[in-house]
């Protein structure tokens, strides 16, 4: 058990802001290599080891939480701490059921330890990982794809997405712990894994999508408000002039502002506040679009964001965030006690469709997402897909609208940054994020950061982005490409032991 949570922390590691990939693939082999071969232990000690490697890597990776619910939350810290430790308890419940089920199918089909470690555990270890980043709303923050954003296998990001990625890094990490265990193999498993690497280099290579018409000049505006004040009504003013002033500093063809700029409700601002902002797009023939809460009257309220510009001269854009944050936006039942608890001035929101139109800025059409909604990249892809067919097609620059300022100076913001970095990978399409503390960045189709401000600094991101169209493997198939993948291979295993039997 101790070894699995020493083999989850060093995996930490893998993932930004360290990005030491390789320590990815070799904590996995350290853990599939631990359990392949004790056929003397008990299921219920096989999934303490996967428990123990789940709970290792998610409890120091997502302890930023612990910020937002100590310091801005005034939640006791030890509460915070427990309540960190019960979330990274029940996600790593996924990697426990991993190699508990993976244990009980090597010894109930008599599986070769050759099949186990190429098959079998990479099937499963790619389905648990879409399973958490699926079930009760989901949470897939450091799924392994993540920690391949900049290695040889982030090119089959447009293929098979990040957990087909997931499924690739088992095979390797399978292969590397097959090597410990037979010597001899050694050539063959070493031609497999570069087989794989250089595949992924290929497709990285590969241009599945291409320039759509003229680049468009964005200012991403990043205001570095300080969470602890934000919501106070002393400071609200101070809030709303500080965005004003920097929205209105220059033109630009798409100005952005943050998820939750304006730190007001639409129907608590001032008369006059949006109407001016209108006004500055017109005369300044910009695009602009602002993070604020939207009240649609009666206890109906959304996270959105709004757009002004010339196509909108008369009805603002809009979109609304459709996957909300348990405790944050929504609270789910028997929770309650939980929000009374915390001085969060979030609560329910309403929840909007998935297919949300783009808002068009000149030659480009801008699909916003609106924090941690770019970690669901079969929903971008479904858009995507579904855009495709309208008489204006897909969308060709994502924008992502966060506040992170919750989470303090902390992972939590480069983190952040390389999920968005795989959206890009996935979907083809350059990326864009106006934050409120960091990561504010702009990131070529290619998936490259080509600019980006300091964080936790107050500062404006000037650049020029190129829109692109066409469609990836990913945005047509999405997560069901790995899923089949894996499935196929626990058949393949099962057919193998059987013939062999």
């Amino acid at each position: 058990m101790m070894l699995g949570l020493i083999a989850g922390c060093l995996n930490i590691l893998s993932f930004a802001p360290f990005n030491i990939w390789p320590l990815q693939l070799i904590s996995l082999a350290l853990i599939f290599l631990l359990v392949v071969q004790r056929d003397d232990w008990s299921i219920r000690q096989i999934a303490l080891i996967g428990a123990s490697y789940g709970f290792g890597c998610l409890f120091l990776g997502i302890s930023w939480l612990v910020i937002a619910m100590w310091r801005y939350g005034d939640v006791p810290l030890a509460l915070s701490i427990m309540a960190l430790a019960l979330l990274a308890a029940y996600l790593a419940l996924f990697s426990a059921a991993m190699l508990a089920i993976g244990h009980w199918l090597q010894q109930r089909w008599k599986l070769s330890v050759t099949l186990s470690l190429l098959l079998v555990f990479p099937a499963l270890w790619a389905l648990s990982e879409w399973l958490r980043g699926s079930m009760l709303t989901g949470f897939s923050w450091l799924a392994s794809g993540y920690a391949h954003t900049g290695s040889p296998l982030a090119g089959y990001a447009a293929v098979i997405g990040v957990y087909g990625i997931g499924w690739v890094s088992a095979v390797i990490a399978g292969a590397i712990a097959l090597v410990l265990l037979q010597r001899t193999a050694w050539i063959k498993l070493s031609i497999l894994v570069g087989l794989l690497l250089v595949f992924g280099m290929v497709l990285r290579q590969h241009a599945w999508t291409h320039d759509h018409g003229e680049p468009i000049t964005v200012r991403l505006l990043q205001g570095n408000v300080d969470q602890g004040i934000k919501f106070e009504i002393e400071h609200v003013n101070e809030s709303l002039a500080l965005y004003h002033e920097m929205i209105l500093a220059a033109p630009a063809d798409l100005i952005a502002a943050p998820e939750t700029a304006l730190p007001l409700l639409s129907s608590q601002l001032p008369a006059d506040y949006l109407p001016s902002l209108n006004d500055f797009a017109q005369r300044s023939n910009s695009g602009l679009v602002v993070g604020l809460g939207v009240h649609d009257g009666e206890n109906r309220y959304s996270n959105s964001v709004l757009g002004f510009g010339r196509e909108y001269a008369t009805q603002a854009y809009r979109y609304d965030k459709h996957h909300l944050v348990p405790l944050g936006e929504f609270v789910p039942f028997g929770f309650h006690w939980f929000i009374q608890m915390m001085k969060i001035p979030l609560g329910d929101f309403s929840s909007a469709g998935i297919l949300q139109a783009p808002m068009r800025v000149k030659d480009q059409l801008v699909l916003p997402n609106i924090c941690y909604e770019d970690l669901f990249g079969e929903e971008i892809a479904q858009q995507l897909a579904a855009q495709a067919s309208s008489k204006d097609g897909a969308a060709t620059i994502l924008l992502n609208v966060s506040n992170l300022a919750w989470y303090g100076d902390s992972i939590a913001i480069p983190q952040h940054l390389q999920i968005s970095k795989m959206r890009v990978l996935e979907t083809g399409r350059p990326m864009l994020r106006a934050t409120n503390t960091g990561a504010t960045a702009v990131i070529s189709a290619h998936g490259e950061i080509v600019a980006q401000l300091k964080p936790l600094s107050r500062d404006t991101l000037t650049a020029t982005v190129q829109g692109t169209r066409g469609l990836t493997p990913y945005i047509l198939w999405g997560n069901l490409s790995v899923i089949m993948l894996a499935l196929v291979s626990l058949l393949l295993a099962f057919g193998i032991a059987k013939r062999s039997a």
